[in-house]
């Protein structure tokens, strides 16, 4: 049996891990309910912005950047709904900057590790543009082994969510898009469904297709006649960005309220972990107190005698 001063040590320093779960616990649900209803409040727009703008796309036609003012890739809509053979996919992969979080970060990475391989097979090369420290740097270890390529790290738009750092992501990806360096721009993000249910999932943002999305029950029947103003080219280049931006700006509020309730969740777990070991070592503790006592009274008893005889 462990002597007294290394189970008291043993029970110091879970006690003092305990008040760092519950801290973090504590500042996890402060934080989740306010993300939580930034999601909620942010999908009914979401939504209706993707099928007006499938709509729009089914309406119009062709396309063409005759007379188009084009300063940013994300400007150039033409280029970016246009289809390409796919010979390299570009994957925007979605994590948090900090750990401690359960396996939030581990189910993202593995969805997008499969898809990797999925692709692998069909000869087609993967490149990642991460969000998150967490995500980067599981990723940069295993790039060499399922043979990807990591074009850019965000660790600050992790940090802070806003859409200022998704339209920055956004035209990253746009010029990858427009250059040819990608064929394809997917999500994979973790959506989030309530305190306790969050499931990682891959969102298709580039190509659009917009006639096959439509046909579902859930779309609206498209308008007859669409009137344009003042063109329709006009609107498109405006819209086009809005629901780039606006997409990868969901991905990541969804991704930060799944992050803070799977922390809540997990450092809930660990802060009742610790008191059930503090439990079993204090009963550990006062057993071998009491066996040092009779050990000591023994002692006693046969010294005196000793003594006598």
């Amino acid at each position: 049996m462990a002597n007294l001063k290394d189970i008291k040590s043993r029970i110091l320093s879970v006690q003092n891990t305990k008040k760092i779960t519950r801290a973090m616990k504590m500042v996890a649900a402060a934080n989740v309910k306010k993300a939580e209803n930034a999601v909620k409040a942010s999908r009914p727009f979401s939504e209706e912005l993707i099928i007006a703008f499938k709509k729009l796309l089914s309406a119009v036609g062709d396309y063409s950047s005759e007379g188009l003012k084009i300063k940013l890739a994300i400007d150039n809509y033409p280029e970016l709904l246009k289809k390409h053979e796919v010979k390299t996919a570009g994957l925007l992969v979605i994590t948090s900057n900090k750990g401690l979080a359960g396996a939030y970060n581990a189910n993202v990475v593995r969805n997008t590790i499969k898809t990797i391989e999925e692709y692998k097979q069909q000869g087609i090369n993967c490149k990642l543009f991460i969000i998150g420290q967490k995500g980067n740097a599981t990723l940069k270890r295993k790039a060499e082994d399922y043979g990807f390529e990591i074009v850019k790290t965000y660790i600050k738009v992790a940090g802070e969510i806003s859409a200022a750092g998704a339209q920055y992501v956004a035209e990253d990806l746009s010029q990858a898009y427009v250059s040819g360096e990608i064929d394809t721009i997917e999500i994979f993000t973790t959506k989030f469904k309530n305190m306790m249910s969050y499931l990682a999932e891959k969102w298709n943002l580039l190509p659009i297709n917009a006639e096959e999305d439509l046909k579902t029950e859930s779309a609206v029947k498209i308008d007859p006649v669409m009137i344009f103003e003042p063109n329709e080219h006009s609107i498109l280049q405006k819209v086009v960005p809005m629901y780039i931006t606006n997409t990868i700006f969901q991905s990541l509020l969804e991704a930060q309220a799944s992050e803070l309730a799977s922390r809540m969740t997990a450092m809930s777990a660990a802060s009742n972990n610790a008191e059930e070991m503090i439990r079993t070592l204090t009963i550990d503790y006062n057993k071998a107190r009491q066996a040092a006592i009779t050990q000591e009274l023994l002692e006693v008893v046969s010294g005196a005698d000793a003594l006598k005889g």
